[in-house]
């Protein structure tokens, strides 16, 4: 319904014009390429074309050098085709020796200034020491440690150790845990005391070298810092001031291997021989004569087509929606997504799109019917479209809106059944329309209604569409088709007089009907293969038929019943909404406790809009979509050259 045509292009040329049509073909963004060796054999002297090109390595060494340096690439327009020959891999190279010397240099900074940074945090703990720093370190006689043990321990020392002359903890400062500080040892007794301190689990750390005392050394690291930080800033702005001087010649290069890889693509769908080549691909009908009209202004270069029809023989053609009105695209389009997660259309097949977003609409807002939750609903859809660009945002804005209508049919707002008691009056009403929890026979007789509405439209949309492929047989003797239509009809008329429901067709025609549907089903394959004119429509062993045809007729009853039955979850979650929203009242107590009800609701909201959005679905995919729509199609890619910033 609302997908483009298309036409099948060939286009041919001599080998030397061969990258400027690619190029207009990548410009274009219209071609969807095709294999052409299908079609043109090697038996028929053609070959592919054979291509060891390794554009993505230097693109990716382009890239690399883009994101080290910060300065983004950008397209340009080429000039002439013998620009694309021309790509400096020396060049290329030569930028990454040099941004190597750079990242070099600033890591080697960086090492600098994580050190001082280090020595800093290690001598902020032992200010207290007024002390040469480095000349302690150096002494010959005696060995220093500088570290920190926790408090436990160092009444343990002043205790234990006391009468010890060697064992001596200076403490310069503390923090919760432990105190920080220094001891010293000769060093004919260093392993005797370093295994005391140990026992009390002090914890040596390393102090870099340092001239003058804690104060001066930390003063000298900070100045350090300050140095090496400027420094970093200066070799910082000389690689962008590099590569802005380069900057030009770097966004050639990268057009020039953009457009090379996109032509290497194209390159392995082609065919060739001496006279030429051949490419195969899939355009838009609208936007055909731009294309062509580039194409023919090439010398020698020859472009054909052929309309591809809508019909069962056509596989593997691309299919591209149309643009639709802004109002339908904003209501339409973000139903999409659902229908892009059972499987994209075929080109023979219908774009579904609006009705599922019809019936997905309408079933949301019946099982999750709520004037005041259903305004929420759109709320927070509107806020995740507007601020987050959530595409499941603009899906939850009718949703809610459809819920809102229900909610009034039903007469509820956030679980206040009587709250619009007076609207109703005002309208001159008895009451309001739909009293769920006084009529739940009513209601589920109501979603079996809408469950036998909603399979027979997904049947007549399957007729609609064998028909529209010139399957004929399909249309008529399918279980989806007539044969299964009227059957279906039948046995629900026959089901509604059994339960003293509507019966306007006679019983007897119904039996009849009933009967002969079933046998077209059961010899469909013959019927179909007949009229569709399928090679293999004879059985080649009438027991084998007789038997599998039969459990498949068993099959289609089954799934009729099975189908119709699933639709009763539509007025159980009207219930289920009707249940939960007592519960909450009930829990409130008489006094309608305001914070219970608020809480109750936000639940609600959340878990039962998660279910009902995951059941409606499940309604789609498994009762209607297995009805009639395929799947098997694949999306329009055209080749086209992507900016590494978009």
């Amino acid at each position: 319904m609302a997908t483009e045509k298309m036409k099948l292009v060939k286009v041919s040329g001599p080998l030397n014009t061969f990258n400027s049509v690619c190029v207009n073909l990548i410009e274009s963004e219209s071609f969807h390429p095709s294999s052409a060796s299908k079609s043109f054999s090697s038996g028929m002297g053609f070959v592919p074309f054979a291509d060891d090109s390794n554009y993505s390595k230097s693109l990716a060494q382009l890239n690399e050098i883009a994101e080290k340096s910060g300065v983004p690439l950008n397209l340009v327009k080429l000039s002439e085709q013998s620009d694309l020959e021309d790509i400096e891999s020396e060049y290329i190279s030569e930028i990454e020796e040099r941004l190597e010397q750079y990242n070099t240099e600033i890591s080697s900074l960086n090492e600098q200034q994580e050190a001082c940074l280090a020595g800093i945090q290690s001598l902020e703990h032992f200010k207290g020491l007024d002390v040469d720093v480095e000349e302690i370190s150096e002494c010959r006689f005696i060995k220093v440690r500088f570290g920190h043990m926790p408090k436990e321990s160092y009444e343990k020392l002043n205790t234990i150790y006391k009468d010890n002359p060697y064992v001596f903890f200076y403490c310069c400062s503390e923090d919760e845990r432990d105190y920080w500080g220094t001891y010293f040892a000769p060093i004919d007794r260093v392993d005797e005391i370093d295994g005391i301190f140990a026992f009390l689990y002090f914890e040596p750390i390393h102090i870099p070298g340092a001239a003058g005392t804690v104060d001066e050394a930390i003063d000298e690291y900070s100045r350090s810092i300050e140095i090496i930080t400027s420094q970093i800033d200066k070799t910082d702005k000389g690689i962008r001031d590099y590569i802005e001087q380069e900057k030009e010649h770097l966004d050639l290069t990268y057009s020039k291997l953009v457009y090379l890889e996109a032509i290497s693509s194209l390159r392995s769908y082609a065919v060739q021989n001496e006279k030429g080549f051949v490419l195969l691909g899939y355009v838009p009908d609208n936007g055909f004569t731009a294309l062509k009209r580039k194409i023919i202004g090439i010398d020698g270069v020859s472009i054909e087509y052929e309309d591809i029809k809508r019909n069962a023989e056509i596989a593997n053609v691309p299919v591209k929606y149309k643009h639709r009105s802004k109002l339908m695209h904003f209501l339409v389009e973000p139903y999409k997504f659902y229908v892009d997660m059972y499987g994209t259309p075929s080109y023979s097949d219908l774009d579904i799109t609006a009705f599922v977003a019809i019936t997905y609409t309408v079933l949301f807002g019946i099982m999750f019917g709520d004037l005041g939750q259903g305004f929420v609903l759109s709320v927070i859809g509107f806020l995740m479209w507007k601020f987050k660009k959530m595409g499941l945002g603009k899906i939850l804005i009718p949703c809610g809106i459809s819920s809102m209508f229900f909610g009034f049919m039903f007469g509820s707002v956030f679980g206040f059944e009587e709250m619009l008691d007076p609207v109703y009056e005002k309208l001159g009403w008895a009451g309001k329309p739909m009293a769920v929890m006084e009529n739940i026979n009513t209601v589920l007789l109501i979603a079996i209604a809408i469950g036998v509405g909603l399979m027979c439209v997904a049947m007549l949309l399957n007729i609609y569409a064998c028909i529209k492929r010139r399957q004929f047989g399909e249309a008529l003797f399918s279980q989806n088709g007539a044969a299964g239509l009227l059957m279906y009809l039948a046995g629900v008329n026959l089901a509604s007089g059994f339960m003293n429901g509507p019966s306007p067709i006679p019983k007897s025609v119904c039996i009849s009907v009933l009967i002969v549907c079933a046998f077209l089903l059961f010899i469909k394959e013959i019927l179909i293969g007949l009229i569709d004119r399928h090679p293999d429509w004879k059985p080649e062993s009438i027991s084998d038929f007789v038997l599998q045809n039969l459990f498949e007729l068993l099959e289609y009853v089954l799934s009729y019943l099975s189908n119709t039955v699933s639709f009763l979850r539509v007025g159980a979650f009207v219930l289920v909404h009707a249940g939960m929203m007592m519960v909450v009242f009930s829990l409130a107590g008489e006094k309608e406790n305001i914070f219970v009800i608020i809480l109750g609701n936000i639940l609600v909201i959340a878990l039962e809009g998660l279910l009902t959005g995951i059941q409606a679905l499940r309604l789609e995919y498994y009762e209607m979509f297995s009805r009639f729509f395929d799947g098997s199609g694949i999306s329009f890619e055209p080749i086209k050259i992507k900016n590494a910033n978009n």
